[in-house]
C-alpha cells in the first residue's frame, strides 16, 4: 500500500469514527453509532502503524496534513458544505509541510 494511501485511509476512518461520536453527541443519533465510531478510530489508530516513518512523532506530523485535506473533503461530499479559498489555502500550505516532512532528506 503506498504511503498516501495509509494516510488517506487513516484519516478516513478517523473522521468517520469521530462523525459517529459527533453524530450522537450533537445530531442526537442513537448510540449505537459508537459501535463502528469505536471500531472506526482502532483502524485508524493500526494504519498509522503501517506509515513508512521511522519515528512516531513524524508519521503524526506528516498525517496530519492528509488528515486536514480529507476533512475538508469530508465537509464538501458529507456535510454539503463546498470548502472556501481560505479552508483551500490553508489546505495547500499543510500539504506542503506534510511533503517536506516526508521526502526531507535524512542524514
Amino acid at each position: 500500500m503506498t504511503t498516501f494511501a495509509v494516510f488517506a485511509l487513516a484519516a478516513l476512518a478517523e473522521i468517520g469514527g469521530c462523525f459517529a461520536f459527533w453524530s450522537w453527541q450533537r445530531l442526537g443519533q442513537s448510540p449505537l453509532w459508537l459501535i463502528p465510531g469505536m471500531a472506526l478510530l482502532a483502524c485508524f489508530a493500526w494504519l498509522l502503524t503501517l506509515s513508512p516513518a521511522d519515528q512516531a512523532g513524524r508519521s503524526y506530523a506528516i498525517y496530519g496534513g492528509i488528515y486536514i485535506a480529507t476533512s475538508l473533503l469530508w465537509l464538501w461530499l458529507v456535510e454539503g458544505k463546498r470548502p472556501d479559498t481560505w479552508d483551500l489555502a490553508g489546505t495547500a500550505l499543510c500539504l506542503i509541510g506534510a511533503a517536506v516532512i516526508l521526502l526531507g532528506p535524512r542524514g
